[in-house]
């Protein structure tokens, strides 16, 4: 037999090997990534299974005792967690009004509030990983760099999924820095933020909307990419009521804020995010109720008060859907306390 016979047969047979090498390796894979996607998709089923319920952080007045829950399974009806969660030990008064919370994507509760009225540059902050128990707190003074501020009222919490951060709104007023229109000096609010990824390191504070009067309570809803809603107080003497303002970034420019979609008197919005629409709850302050709309678009509205029904003496947080694990703890340790 030639050289040249020889290396062809050679040749052949090494092909050969490689390719049914190959195929067996390409079945093997298309069998592991079978197994994989269905791995993954039994994962993701038994997550999507996971029943979900609606708690709400709230307080009592005169918001010195510290941190309330409220709890509801369709986002309409609620019904009270006995006991207190969270004592406030920062600030000037040491105070909790308007908490806020929102669960990060590593499932850790992250907790705000206004800690005092008055002469006070910051907010307190917490975190937990069961609404249970909680960490140390901390005054986080946003406005150190103003010393003018008179003060940090209702830190609003949000995670942007877009952006991978946690960006915190407040309300400030600080004299002679706004045209204030008919409000007094010291009550000329304006919108700021900051973002963070850690609640160590934190962007510089910066103005979110200047609607060119006094605003405060914003609570921001992400919809989708490029896609995100402010819900806000217009807080001036006429208005006291609630409006929509709209972005593409949860970091602005924002729309000029719509036409009110509540009467006066209305404050603390906060959203009920459902499957198919929205739940706008806010403080009708003057008639000690809770008042709710509904909308799919926030453009359009229906007043959905006389629907929802929520504990007398309950106080506006923050809505967050979560594990009905959480809620079942907490049942459990208030049946303890």
């Amino acid at each position: 037999m030639s050289t040249k016979t020889s290396f062809a047969r050679y040749s052949f047979t090494r092909r050969l090997l490689i390719a049914v090498r190959s195929k067996l390796y390409n079945q093997s894979m298309k069998r592991l990534v079978k197994l994989l996607l269905a791995g993954t998709l039994l994962t993701g089923c038994g997550h999507a299974q996971e029943e979900q319920v609606f708690i709400s952080t709230s307080f009592h007045e005169p918001a010195t005792a510290g941190l309330r829950y409220i709890y509801s399974k369709d986002g309409i009806h609620w019904d009270s967690i006995p006991g207190i969660w969270l004592s406030p030990e920062v600030g000037g008064q040491k105070i909790m009004r308007d908490p806020s919370i929102v669960q990060g994507p590593d499932g850790t509760f992250h907790l705000v509030w206004t800690s005092s009225w008055k002469h006070d540059d910051g907010f307190g902050y917490a975190s937990s990983k069961d609404l249970i128990h909680w960490t140390p707190q901390r005054h986080i003074r946003v406005m150190a760099d103003e010393p003018a501020t008179v003060n940090v009222w209702a830190p609003e919490i949000f995670y942007d999924e877009g952006k991978e951060q946690f960006m915190i709104v407040w309300a400030s007023c600080i004299p002679g820095r706004f045209e204030r229109g008919i409000e007094d000096e010291d009550n000329n609010q304006r919108l700021y933020y900051f973002t963070t990824r850690d609640f160590i390191s934190f962007s510089t504070p910066k103005v979110l909307i200047d609607p060119g009067y006094s605003s405060i309570d914003a609570t921001l809803v992400r919809r989708g990419p490029e896609d995100y809603v402010m819900v806000v107080k217009d807080n001036t003497r006429p208005m006291r009521n609630i409006k929509i303002s709209f972005a593409k970034d949860a970091e602005g420019p924002w729309s000029e804020p719509t036409e009110p979609f509540t009467e006066s008197f209305t404050e603390g919005p906060s959203v009920a995010i459902r499957d198919n629409d929205y739940i706008i709850y806010y403080d009708s302050y003057k008639k000690y109720i809770y008042g709710a709309k509904r909308t799919t678009d926030f453009i359009r509205f229906t007043d959905y008060t006389d629907s929802v029904s929520v504990p007398k003496g309950h106080k506006h947080g923050t809505i967050v859907k979560t594990s009905a694990r959480f809620l079942k703890d907490l049942l459990k340790s208030a049946e303890n306390k």
